[in-house]
């Protein structure tokens, strides 16, 4: 059961879910589809891979939610939904926080039960928090933290729970003494590095630029390390704010690349030399630094990105517009060698193997 439609495959958080459909697909796994319907749309794409797509309507903010639970898990408890489930004996999938309504009443207590952890979801919303500047959404994105982390307590021990980092893994252990808890590697479409040696044209930022997270990202990089920094800057990504497109406009170094198509962007990813992806949030795992691991060449984050990633040998560490500045400046004039493609494949060609690891999710359903 998906938190929102999987398909297309155009923001972070559908990767691992569309992804994990179509190699389980490939796996001769049968799938009977539920998903959230709230702007996406329905999608013929997905009875390519799945025997039945049936879709639900997520309830608004002000009709029949139960106010002292999470508002992305009220919103989807849909009794249509249960009605559905309770057909057959098959296991469940639980793709988030967001569909375990039904896992915290009870009312599946017959069925086996698997939850996916695509964040630490109060810790997640505690940084969405921090990074809008809308007093409105503050208030709304620190109130949903904190019913989050009560209603992550009380679930963490109905069901296995499988995470996408070691770093959420260790959390809920700690924090909500989660008994079964595994971790499994995000599923990508990206499996063979495919990053070029030699020099790239600029530096580069992606993501969906209507995320907090995102926007206040990028806002740091123009005012911190461009406002000096004498090298083309190029920000691509979904719905960029109007003046985020007045700011850029302003800066004759630094180009806006409003919701490209798949296409333009792996383009713009193979074209850059230096991505620059800070994060102000230390929950979950950054595609888009990955598909920059996948397919592109130098990469330069912070330790919030870092943080028990498995992936800071093949990145470069910065923590203040001063470190950004001199590391990119000096990864500019430096060459992608083979040698650091090959480090690469040596590691995450094996850890991100998505066969494999669809392989060890069927074990723990089945």
């Amino acid at each position: 059961m998906c938190f929102d439609v999987p398909y297309p495959v155009d923001y972070g958080g559908v990767f691992d879910l569309f992804y994990k459909i179509k190699v389980l697909h490939e796996s001769g796994i049968n799938i009977h589809l539920h998903c959230f319907e709230y702007g996406r749309g329905m999608q013929k794409e997905l009875s390519n891979y799945c025997i039945s797509v049936t879709y639900y309507k997520r309830k608004k903010i002000y009709t029949n939610l139960k106010f002292r639970l999470p508002f992305i898990v009220s919103s989807r408890a849909n009794k249509y939904l249960l009605k559905n489930l309770l057909k057959d004996d098959y296991p469940v999938l639980l793709e988030g926080i967001h569909c375990t309504y039904f896992l915290f009443s009870g009312e599946l207590k017959n069925k086996k039960i698997i939850v996916r952890l695509h964040n630490v979801e109060y810790e997640y919303y505690e940084g969405l928090a921090k990074a809008t500047k809308n007093i409105f959404k503050k208030i709304y994105f620190q109130h949903e933290s904190n019913l989050l982390k009560k209603y992550e307590k009380k679930i963490a021990n109905k069901a296995l729970f499988i995470a996408v980092s070691e770093k959420d893994k260790r959390n809920y252990e700690k924090n909500f003494l989660a008994k079964e808890v595994e971790y499994l590697p995000v599923f990508l479409p990206f499996t063979h590095v495919k990053s070029e040696e030699g020099f790239g044209e600029f530096c580069l930022y992606h993501g969906n630029l209507s995320v907090p997270e995102n926007e206040k990202a990028v806002l740091w990089l123009i005012e911190n390390v461009f406002d000096t920094l004498d090298i083309p800057f190029v920000i691509t990504g979904k719905n960029p704010p109007k003046y985020l497109e007045t700011l850029v406009h302003k800066n004759e170094n630094i180009c806006l690349v409003g919701n490209p198509s798949a296409k333009e962007m792996d383009e713009l990813i193979k074209k850059a030399h230096v991505h620059l992806l800070p994060s102000f949030n230390k929950t979950g795992v950054k595609i888009k630094l990955l598909n920059a691991l996948f397919n592109g060449r130098f990469i330069v984050t912070n330790s919030a990105a870092l943080e028990e990633s498995g992936l800071k040998a093949f990145c470069k560490t910065a923590n203040t517009s001063i470190e950004y500045k001199k590391i990119t400046e000096k990864l500019f004039t430096s060459r992608f060698t083979q040698t650091d493609v090959l480090e690469r494949k040596k590691i995450l060609e094996g850890v991100y193997n998505n066969h494999e690891n669809a392989l060890q999710l069927m074990q723990w359903i089945w």
